[in-house]
């Protein structure tokens, strides 16, 4: 899935790229059956 470019002129998180992608998995995990890890680092195999 493409994600979106981080704007490279001002520094708010919203804009950031991995605040959006945590964003999207929260929504994903809510939803679907699917878990989705939030956090970067962590042992379990799913993506």
């Amino acid at each position: 899935m493409g994600k979106p470019k981080k704007r490279t002129s001002s520094r708010r998180t919203g804009m950031r790229r991995s605040h959006l992608v945590s964003k999207l998995a929260k929504r994903v995990n809510a939803r679907s059956p699917v878990r989705v890890n939030l956090k970067k680092k962590s042992n379990s195999p799913t993506l």
